[in-house]
């Protein structure tokens, strides 16, 4: 008999730890960034793309634990997310090969980003759902003061030449989020160069 993985426990032990491990100057990483955007946005893409129950339960997984690392470190944090995962996920019924296919999701986040298998291509559009989302520029200024404080403070230009160059040579790999956020990115293109053309916004 195949037991099935107790995804409640797992996803209260990833929220637990997000909730009171997470540093207060993870602006755009914090537990809303995984909650509220991560989670959503993968769910309604596996309805969408119409995979399995299980891979649908393997991805959400995926989707909690995805960012946990950042309670270690910021640099790579993907690896520790992996860590992490692999660490507890038997305690809570997932096997190896369950294992297998989430630490490949988590990977997918990393950039730049080469998710292969459709859960992994699901995960890393849910991930830059927001480049295409209507509260693009609230979060990108969340990220922002996330750099801010962790790397280099940027002037306006060079955040907004920082943004451009990243949109443009991102993509997204599923048909449901190229027609859900293709659009929306795009004006977001528009709206950086129509600002970095303004003669008033000088460094």
């Amino acid at each position: 008999m195949v037991r099935t993985p107790d995804f409640d426990k797992a996803r209260v032990y990833v929220l637990n730890r997000l909730e009171h491990e997470l540093s207060p100057h993870l602006t755009y990483h914090g537990i809303k960034h995984t909650i509220k955007e991560v989670v959503p946005a993968a769910d309604l893409l596996a309805r969408l793309e119409k995979v399995s129950d299980e891979d649908h339960l393997l991805l959400l997984t995926a989707a909690y634990f995805h960012d946990l690392g950042h309670i270690q470190q910021r640099k790579d944090h993907e690896l520790i997310s992996i860590q992490l995962a692999e660490e507890v996920l038997p305690e809570y019924g997932y096997s190896e090969s369950q294992i297998a296919i989430i630490r490949g999701i988590i990977q997918a986040t990393c950039l730049p980003q080469s998710p292969k298998t459709l859960l992994e291509k699901i995960m890393a559009d849910a991930d830059l759902d927001y480049l295409g989302h209507e509260n693009y520029w609230k979060r990108s200024n969340d990220f922002r003061k996330e750099l801010d404080y962790f790397e280099r403070i940027f002037s306006d230009p060079e955040w907004l030449a920082y943004e451009l160059r990243f949109m443009e040579t991102h993509k997204y790999f599923t048909g449901s989020e190229k027609l859900l956020r293709d659009g929306i990115k795009q004006q977001h293109i528009d709206e950086i160069k129509q600002l970095l053309g303004e003669p008033n916004l000088i460094e």
